[in-house]
Protein backbone atom coordinates (compact mmCIF):
# COMPACT_ATOMS: atom_id res chain seq x y z
CA UNK A 1 0.00 0.00 0.00
CA UNK A 2 1.44 3.51 -0.78
CA UNK A 3 0.97 6.16 1.60
CA UNK A 4 2.02 9.96 2.00
CA UNK A 5 4.96 8.79 3.73
CA UNK A 6 6.85 5.54 3.76
CA UNK A 7 10.01 4.16 5.26
CA UNK A 8 11.73 1.22 4.32
CA UNK A 9 14.60 -0.95 6.40
CA UNK A 10 15.37 2.29 8.04
CA UNK A 11 18.60 2.22 10.43
CA UNK A 12 20.19 4.95 12.29
CA UNK A 13 23.46 4.50 14.18
CA UNK A 14 24.68 6.71 16.83
CA UNK A 15 27.71 6.30 18.48
CA UNK A 16 28.37 2.49 17.57
CA UNK A 17 24.62 1.74 18.76
CA UNK A 18 21.34 1.42 16.39
CA UNK A 19 18.93 3.87 17.58
CA UNK A 20 16.39 2.51 15.02
CA UNK A 21 16.78 -1.04 13.22
CA UNK A 22 15.18 -2.03 10.15
CA UNK A 23 12.24 0.44 10.53
CA UNK A 24 9.31 0.09 8.42
CA UNK A 25 6.55 3.04 8.35
CA UNK A 26 3.60 3.89 5.99
CA UNK A 27 1.12 6.44 6.60
CA UNK A 28 -2.04 7.02 4.81
CA UNK A 29 -3.65 9.67 4.22
CA UNK A 30 -6.02 10.73 6.75
CA UNK A 31 -4.34 8.66 8.98
CA UNK A 32 -3.49 9.47 12.63
CA UNK A 33 -0.72 7.05 14.24
CA UNK A 34 0.83 7.47 17.84
CA UNK A 35 4.28 6.45 17.98
CA UNK A 36 4.77 5.27 22.29
CA UNK A 37 7.97 3.74 24.18
CA UNK A 38 10.15 4.36 26.48
CA UNK A 39 12.36 8.05 26.78
CA UNK A 40 15.36 7.59 24.92
CA UNK A 41 14.06 4.87 22.56
CA UNK A 42 14.72 7.02 19.41
CA UNK A 43 10.73 8.40 18.74
CA UNK A 44 12.07 11.88 18.35
CA UNK A 45 14.83 10.63 15.82
CA UNK A 46 12.55 8.80 13.84
CA UNK A 47 10.76 12.03 12.88
CA UNK A 48 13.54 13.73 12.11
CA UNK A 49 14.37 11.26 9.80
CA UNK A 50 11.03 11.63 8.03
CA UNK A 51 12.17 15.27 7.19
CA UNK A 52 15.68 14.69 6.34
CA UNK A 53 17.47 16.02 9.61
CA UNK A 54 18.80 13.07 10.42
CA UNK A 55 20.33 10.85 7.91
CA UNK A 56 19.75 7.46 8.50
CA UNK A 57 22.64 4.91 7.63
CA UNK A 58 20.07 2.07 5.53
CA UNK A 59 17.08 2.25 4.35
CA UNK A 60 14.70 4.88 1.95
CA UNK A 61 12.42 7.69 3.17
CA UNK A 62 10.27 8.56 0.56
CA UNK A 63 7.75 11.21 0.58
CA UNK A 64 4.32 12.33 -1.15
CA UNK A 65 5.57 9.59 -3.80
CA UNK A 66 8.93 10.78 -4.20
CA UNK A 67 12.07 8.99 -2.52
CA UNK A 68 14.29 11.55 -0.58
CA UNK A 69 17.69 10.62 -0.52
CA UNK A 70 19.38 14.15 -0.87
CA UNK A 71 18.77 17.19 1.16
CA UNK A 72 17.21 19.32 -2.48
CA UNK A 73 14.57 16.47 -2.45
CA UNK A 74 13.61 16.95 1.31
CA UNK A 75 13.55 20.29 1.00
CA UNK A 76 10.75 20.31 -1.86
CA UNK A 77 8.53 18.04 0.44
CA UNK A 78 9.33 19.91 3.75
CA UNK A 79 6.21 22.51 2.79
CA UNK A 80 3.57 19.86 3.21
CA UNK A 81 4.83 18.65 6.36
CA UNK A 82 4.47 20.32 9.78
CA UNK A 83 6.87 19.36 12.49
CA UNK A 84 5.60 20.76 16.15
CA UNK A 85 8.92 20.18 18.18
CA UNK A 86 9.14 19.36 21.40
CA UNK A 87 10.25 22.57 22.67
CA UNK A 88 8.55 25.21 21.95
CA UNK A 89 11.04 27.77 22.56
CA UNK A 90 13.08 25.93 19.81
CA UNK A 91 9.96 26.78 16.70
CA UNK A 92 9.34 30.28 17.97
CA UNK A 93 11.20 32.95 16.22
CA UNK A 94 9.56 36.56 15.86
CA UNK A 95 8.84 38.99 18.64
CA UNK A 96 4.98 38.55 18.49
CA UNK A 97 2.18 36.03 17.89
CA UNK A 98 1.09 37.04 15.02
CA UNK A 99 4.47 37.50 13.16
CA UNK A 100 5.37 33.85 14.36
CA UNK A 101 2.38 32.71 12.81
CA UNK A 102 2.50 34.19 9.44
CA UNK A 103 6.41 33.76 9.06
CA UNK A 104 5.34 30.17 7.65
CA UNK A 105 3.23 31.34 4.86
CA UNK A 106 5.69 34.25 4.12
CA UNK A 107 8.14 31.49 4.06
CA UNK A 108 6.46 29.58 1.14
CA UNK A 109 5.61 33.04 -0.75
CA UNK A 110 2.32 34.06 0.34
CA UNK A 111 1.58 37.94 -0.12
CA UNK A 112 1.83 39.46 3.48
CA UNK A 113 -1.40 40.32 3.27
CA UNK A 114 -2.25 36.58 2.86
CA UNK A 115 -0.03 35.49 5.31
CA UNK A 116 -1.50 37.80 8.20
CA UNK A 117 -5.05 36.40 6.58
CA UNK A 118 -4.01 32.88 7.36
CA UNK A 119 -2.20 33.85 10.46
CA UNK A 120 -5.28 35.12 12.10
CA UNK A 121 -7.41 32.12 10.61
CA UNK A 122 -5.17 29.33 12.57
CA UNK A 123 -5.25 31.75 15.62
CA UNK A 124 -9.19 31.94 15.14
CA UNK A 125 -9.34 28.74 14.66
CA UNK A 126 -7.25 27.75 18.06
CA UNK A 127 -9.34 30.90 20.18
CA UNK A 128 -5.73 32.37 20.45
CA UNK A 129 -6.67 35.62 18.56
CA UNK A 130 -6.43 37.59 21.99
CA UNK A 131 -2.74 36.79 21.87
CA UNK A 132 -2.22 38.33 18.48
CA UNK A 133 0.07 41.02 19.54
CA UNK A 134 1.78 39.60 22.76
CA UNK A 135 5.38 38.57 22.78
CA UNK A 136 5.74 35.44 22.04
CA UNK A 137 8.92 35.16 25.08
CA UNK A 138 5.96 36.28 27.64
CA UNK A 139 3.53 33.56 27.00
CA UNK A 140 3.11 30.40 29.13
CA UNK A 141 4.42 27.02 28.53
CA UNK A 142 0.46 26.01 26.93
CA UNK A 143 0.18 29.04 25.04
CA UNK A 144 3.67 28.85 23.22
CA UNK A 145 2.41 24.85 22.41
CA UNK A 146 -0.74 26.56 20.73
CA UNK A 147 0.98 28.52 18.76
CA UNK A 148 3.73 27.02 17.44
CA UNK A 149 0.42 24.45 16.11
CA UNK A 150 -0.96 27.53 14.57
CA UNK A 151 1.91 28.50 12.92
CA UNK A 152 2.11 24.86 11.20
CA UNK A 153 -2.09 24.92 10.23
CA UNK A 154 -1.18 28.32 8.89
CA UNK A 155 0.69 26.90 6.12
CA UNK A 156 -1.64 24.24 5.34
CA UNK A 157 0.37 21.00 5.41
CA UNK A 158 -0.75 17.58 4.24
CA UNK A 159 0.69 16.17 7.23
CA UNK A 160 1.23 17.21 11.27
CA UNK A 161 4.44 15.47 13.32
CA UNK A 162 3.70 16.38 16.64
CA UNK A 163 6.36 15.47 18.94
CA UNK A 164 5.31 15.45 22.97
CA UNK A 165 2.11 18.05 21.91
CA UNK A 166 0.53 17.82 25.55
CA UNK A 167 4.19 19.08 27.15
CA UNK A 168 3.28 21.85 29.07
CA UNK A 169 -0.52 22.38 28.41
CA UNK A 170 -2.92 23.04 30.77
CA UNK A 171 -6.95 21.50 30.46
CA UNK A 172 -8.09 24.23 28.84
CA UNK A 173 -4.92 24.66 26.50
CA UNK A 174 -5.32 20.92 25.99
CA UNK A 175 -9.35 21.21 24.89
CA UNK A 176 -8.10 24.06 22.18
CA UNK A 177 -5.45 21.62 21.19
CA UNK A 178 -7.58 18.39 20.94
CA UNK A 179 -10.19 20.07 19.22
CA UNK A 180 -7.85 21.83 16.47
CA UNK A 181 -6.08 17.92 15.70
CA UNK A 182 -9.53 16.55 15.78
CA UNK A 183 -10.52 19.02 12.95
CA UNK A 184 -7.22 19.14 10.71
CA UNK A 185 -8.06 17.02 7.76
CA UNK A 186 -4.79 15.83 7.02
CA UNK A 187 -2.39 13.19 8.30
CA UNK A 188 -0.35 13.06 11.38
CA UNK A 189 2.01 10.99 13.37
CA UNK A 190 2.05 12.10 17.18
CA UNK A 191 4.73 11.35 19.56
CA UNK A 192 3.14 11.23 23.30
CA UNK A 193 3.69 9.94 26.90
CA UNK A 194 -0.14 11.14 27.25
CA UNK A 195 -1.80 7.98 26.68
CA UNK A 196 -5.15 9.42 27.18
CA UNK A 197 -5.03 11.98 24.65
CA UNK A 198 -3.29 9.29 21.97
CA UNK A 199 -6.45 6.99 22.83
CA UNK A 200 -8.87 9.92 22.17
CA UNK A 201 -7.02 11.63 18.96
CA UNK A 202 -4.69 7.98 17.11
CA UNK A 203 -6.81 5.55 14.61
CA UNK A 204 -3.79 3.43 15.24
CA UNK A 205 -0.66 2.86 17.06
CA UNK A 206 3.08 1.39 17.20
CA UNK A 207 5.55 1.36 19.89
CA UNK A 208 9.17 1.97 19.20
CA UNK A 209 11.35 -0.63 21.28
CA UNK A 210 15.05 -1.76 20.94
CA UNK A 211 15.23 0.29 17.79
CA UNK A 212 12.09 -1.46 16.31
CA UNK A 213 8.48 -0.80 15.54
CA UNK A 214 5.29 -3.01 17.00
CA UNK A 215 2.23 -2.80 15.99
CA UNK A 216 0.33 -1.50 19.17
CA UNK A 217 -3.76 -1.28 19.73
CA UNK A 218 -5.50 1.07 22.47
CA UNK A 219 -6.81 -0.83 24.69
CA UNK A 220 -9.07 0.18 27.65
CA UNK A 221 -9.01 -1.24 30.98
CA UNK A 222 -12.19 -1.26 32.87
CA UNK A 223 -12.35 0.19 36.66
CA UNK A 224 -14.65 2.69 38.54
CA UNK A 225 -13.93 4.65 35.18
CA UNK A 226 -12.06 4.04 32.35
CA UNK A 227 -7.94 3.93 31.51
CA UNK A 228 -7.25 4.36 28.16
CA UNK A 229 -3.47 2.61 27.18
CA UNK A 230 -1.53 1.83 24.59
CA UNK A 231 -0.66 -2.42 23.99
CA UNK A 232 1.84 -3.96 21.76
CA UNK A 233 0.23 -6.45 19.76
Amino acid sequence: MSGLIEIEALTLRRDGRDVLRGVELTLAAGERLAIVGANGSGKTTLLRCLVGLEPPQEGRVTLFGTPCRREAEFRAARPRIGFLFQDSDDQLICPSVIEDVAFGPLNLGARPEDARRRAEAALAQLDLTHLADRFTHRLSGGEKRLVCLAGLLAMRPDVLLLDEPTNGVDTENGRKLRAALMAFDGAMILVSHDDGFVAEIATRAAVLHDGRLHPAHVHTHPHLHSHPHIHED
